[in-house]
């Protein structure tokens, strides 16, 4: 039967090529697309063999073999497929370079920094109906069109080792910035190292730096903003609030000794094994915490503590990364029903730690439940306008990708490297036209 349904679809569609002109019908790739799409719909096993190649920053998925969990589910379903996976050490810049040679796989993760109006030039429209009920629909879309789907939500705050807290002798959540510092303060003497920032891996450098500028003022539009300003970097604004809690639990001997080297990995089991009390991060790395060694029951979360006013506390709630298909790919039918499966059906979210992206999911993470009872005020984020991307590009600011925040970590003056920033970002905004 259904191989009759499928013929039948064919022979109609070239009835209606035929009535719509013959010619447009040979050479309109298309036509010749939509249809392949619409029967591998009916009849999977009419795609033929396809290898899908998935590009994704999560390398350690591909080695524990959860990814190939996933693609072996996939694959029972769409017979005849192979999905394969290539993993991006360094994700935020590999990437760019991959569009620019166009070498992206059927399926990947997209940009954090690319412009909305380049979106069309690089990956394929996805359904309207695969968006019913989700979180961030329209933050990577173009002109009506959608490209990227959001593969999680995550909110960013304070992972920490409650046995270290034990043995350091820290028995209350600290609520305030000065009670965080005196947190970190026990623990040092402890002989356990109170936070590990990663500045050695660079991306997490963003949680200190545009992430937490944006959420803090409770205003998701606050990066935005800054494209309408010369001088956005001040000390006394969120980002010069934000820097300096990091070089201040740097000045204090508060984090990893080796600042230099990438330690992800090895900071993952110090804070599992409890050789380190901390994390600035979001809830997504808990189950990799937990993979790394740690009881689940050992593990907690709350809000950072930014500030000294504990009666008010913002914490994000945003997307992690968005997923699309390649406009390149030979294989976009195939591409699609994988990026919805991914999504929706494999398990990620709930294997990765993240927060649903459907409306009406609840989250499993049971950490969550302690970072609801400090009652943070959530602020959904909101998409970087081009106007923000296009300033940032032009003033040579990698935005998301942590090494310009390393820069100004290491500065030997931070006011002084505020004002060479603000040099540079009224310069790119005077390059842009007004429109």
């Amino acid at each position: 039967m259904k191989r009759y349904r499928v013929a039948a679809l064919i022979q109609l569609m070239l009835v209606l090529c035929m009535t719509a002109g013959l010619s447009g019908c040979v050479t309109g790739g298309a036509d010749r697309e939509h249809l392949r799409e619409e029967v591998v719909k009916l009849n999977p096993e009419a795609a033929g063999s396809e290898t899908l190649t998935v590009l994704t920053n999560r390398i350690d998925l591909i080695e524990n073999g959860v990814l190939q969990q996933y693609a072996e589910r996939f694959e029972q379903e769409h017979p005849g497929v192979q999905v394969e996976f290539e993993g991006l050490t360094n994700y935020a810049t590999d990437i760019m370079v991959r569009l620019s040679t166009r070498s992206m796989g059927d399926v990947l993760l997209l940009p954090t920094n690319l412009m909305a109006q380049d979106l069309p030039a690089y990956f394929e429209p996805l359904p309207e109906d695969m968006f019913k009920e989700m979180r961030f629909a329209d933050y990577k879309s173009y002109n009506g069109s959608r490209y990227g789907i959001a593969t999680g939500a995550t909110t960013d705050g304070i992972v920490y080792n409650k046995r270290a807290f034990e043995q350091a002798g820290i028995t209350e959540i600290p609520r305030t910035l000065d009670a965080f510092y005196q947190a970190c303060e026990k623990l040092k003497r402890s002989g356990i190292t109170p936070i590990y920032i990663n500045y050695g891996a660079q991306w997490p450098m963003k949680l200190w730096g545009e992430d937490l500028v944006s959420f803090r003022t409770g205003d998701a539009d606050y990066l935005n903003a800054m494209a309408l300003q010369d001088a956005p970097w001040q000390m006394n604004n969120p980002w010069g609030e934000s820097i300096s809690i990091v070089r201040t639990l740097i000045d204090r001997g508060f984090v990893e000794e080796d600042l230099i080297a990438n330690n992800w990995e090895k900071s993952k089991t110090d804070l599992a094994e409890g050789r380190a009390g901390m994390y600035l991060m979001g809830n997504w790395v808990i189950s990799q915490v937990i993979d790394a060694g740690a009881a689940p029951e050992d593990i907690g979360f709350f809000p950072f503590p930014y500030d000294n006013n504990p009666d008010e506390r913002y914490a994000p709630l945003v997307a992690d990364w968005f997923i699309g298909v390649s406009k390149f790919s030979g294989s976009k039918p195939l591409a699609k029903a994988w990026v919805e499966y991914f999504v929706k059906s494999s398990g990620y979210v709930d294997d990765g730690g993240f927060l649903p992206v459907l409306r009406n999911a609840s989250p499993e993470l049971p950490q969550f439940q302690e970072f609801l009872s400090f009652s943070p005020i959530f602020v959904e984020s909101e998409p970087p306008s081009d106007l923000f991307l296009e300033v940032a590009e032009q003033a040579g600011i990698s935005f998301w990708s942590g090494d310009y925040i390393q820069e100004l970590i290491a500065a030997e003056d931070l006011s002084e490297a505020f004002a060479q920033f603000n040099v540079r970002w009224m310069e790119a905004r005077r390059t842009i036209p007004a429109d």
